[in-house]
């Protein structure tokens, strides 16, 4: 049952106003009844009683302690911790220490932030992913991949250390060893830590990644094709984990990204317009997925066997399942389908769309492509429609030409 306070946070949420509910006493009910923005940015309440405390809230419903202050004129926000990691107790005393620390003449974010020469490289990393990457990356997990698979060799180096011959050799290895994309990709990395450090967290080195040349890349167009789809669809349902085989048609029929599935919430969905809202995707933009009619019948058969937030609920730390690695290799191998990613079952969708005559305009909306030149892609993948459109055009000029007969004859 909703409080007073909650039906009017999310009545003020709902109508857009920010002069009431957004500076409130904190208690944990009304914290617990703060609403996730729907327009994907972040929202901030602030608390009554200590200057400059509030709650962070992103489109997703994660809640952060911060702090908002001027400091020497400059507006500052410091993270404090993550709501339930910390008391609301706690998260003040620990805002009042920054306050005094203030009022003393420090700058409390810029002793966070600030990166030393002799920092390792693996205490830049901790600092990035904290500051940075969790904060504003979606994929920031994959971030934490590439740092143990190619750049853990140097964690203990001090970042003073590293020199741009030394991220060229690396580079070059790599690219022998684990291919060109995952080199291209960790130096990448690379550069965007000291991009960071030099940019915001006042460090005066040279970033030794930047002007590296990547590897050419070719953009990849694997989707399943016609032949295989008996195969992959037979494999798929003899899958017996019912969560996995769901995420997989969920994912194959509405194009969304890996971890917007996975993430997926109940709240974001509304069955009777056969609709799925999602709050935040990759390029930070919220996005409503049109649900066709299987996708509607598999989750609605979930939504009676589930008491869960998420629609695909799992084991682990995050509450939901995360990318089902072993049964994906499973089915592929029951299926006897090689080089084909979960990715690529989003880009399976949008092969299929242009191959039924959908607009580029229109699979872009479909996918949440941010710009014309994503979609792209789709137009070549698959020669059926073009090879069609060139008959039909051959078919009608030979007709008026007076030539069909000839060249039947011929």
């Amino acid at each position: 049952m909703l409080t007073k306070h909650s039906r009017k946070i999310r009545k003020l949420n709902r109508s857009g106003s920010t002069s009431v509910a957004r500076k409130f006493h904190f208690t944990r009910e009304r914290i617990d009844a703060l609403p996730a923005p729907k327009n994907g940015q972040r929202a901030y309440f602030y608390d009554a009683k200590v200057r400059g405390l509030a709650v962070a809230v992103t489109g997703l419903g994660k809640k952060t302690f911060i702090l908002y202050r001027k400091v020497a004129g400059r507006p500052e926000r410091v993270t404090i911790g993550p709501y339930l990691d910390l008391s609301i107790e706690q998260a003040r005393n620990r805002a009042e220490e920054m306050n005094a620390d203030i009022a003393l003449g420090e700058n409390p974010a810029k002793a966070r932030r600030t990166v030393r020469d002799e920092m390792t490289l693996q205490e830049l990393f901790a600092t990035f992913l904290e500051l940075y990457a969790k904060k504003y990356k979606k994929t920031w997990s994959d971030d934490q991949g590439i740092f143990n698979l190619h750049l853990a060799g140097w964690k203990l180096r001090k970042i003073s250390s590293i020199r741009k011959m030394d991220v060229v050799a690396l580079h070059s290895h790599i690219g022998r060893t684990r291919g060109q994309y995952a080199a291209n990709r960790a130096v990448e990395l690379l550069c965007s830590m000291f991009n960071k450090a030099r940019e915001e967290w006042e460090w005066s080195g040279t970033n030794p990644a930047a002007g590296v040349k990547a590897f050419p890349e070719r953009k990849r167009d694997r989707f399943l094709q016609a032949y295989e789809l008996p195969a992959f669809f037979k494999s798929l349902a003899q899958e017996t984990n019912a969560t996995v085989r769901d995420y997989i048609l969920i994912s194959l029929l509405t194009g969304a990204r890996r971890n917007n599935v996975q993430e997926m919430r109940w709240a974001e969905i509304d069955l009777n317009r056969a609709e799925w809202k999602i709050p935040e995707t990759k390029n930070g933009e919220p996005l409503t997925v049109a649900l066709s009619a299987p996708a509607l019948n598999i989750l609605e058969t979930r939504q009676e066997t589930t008491a869960s937030e998420w629609v695909f609920p799992g084991v682990g730390a995050t509450g939901h399942l995360v990318e089902p690695k072993t049964a994906w290799k499973r089915i592929l191998e029951r299926a006897g389908l090689r080089d084909l990613r979960l990715h690529d079952l989003r880009r399976t969708l949008g092969s299929w769309q242009a191959a039924t005559g959908a607009s580029l305009p229109i699979i872009g909306k479909s996918l949440g492509h941010k710009s014309l030149g994503a979609t792209q892609i789709y137009a070549r993948l698959n020669l059926d429609p073009v090879r069609d459109s060139v008959n039909r055009a051959t078919d009608a000029m030979f007709l008026a030409g007076g030539v069909a007969g000839l060249l039947k004859e011929g």
